[in-house]
């Protein structure tokens, strides 16, 4: 629900002035009634905007986890790869040493 579309406001609620007939509604009744529409409206109007204020929160750590996961694996893989690099010096500084010295363990 967009509030764009919204076509009453708590104001125009209450300044709104019905006609008279000869045998209308009691318009005590009719005033008490629109005063609960008018409380009502306003504690919607209310909780959409928390809720709206909340969605962006929300939307904004959603992002900010999205962006340290990211981080977090980027760098898992620089470690995977400096690792491997790693391990393909020492084979080719130490050769088959490096190698026998592992298969004794």
């Amino acid at each position: 629900m967009s509030l764009s579309r919204v076509q009453l406001s708590g104001k125009d609620i209450l300044e709104k002035e019905f006609k008279t007939a000869m045998r209308g509604y009691n318009q005590e009744e009719v005033d008490e009634f629109l005063d609960s529409v008018i409380q009502d409206y306003d504690t919607f109007r209310q909780e959409i905007e928390r809720l709206q204020q909340e969605n962006e929160r929300l939307k904004k750590t959603s992002q900010d986890q999205t962006r340290t996961r990211s981080s977090v694996q980027q760098n898992t893989q620089v470690n995977y790869d400096v690792l491997k690099r790693l391990s393909n010096l020492e084979k080719a500084v130490f050769g088959k040493k490096f190698n026998e010295s592992d298969s004794e363990m």
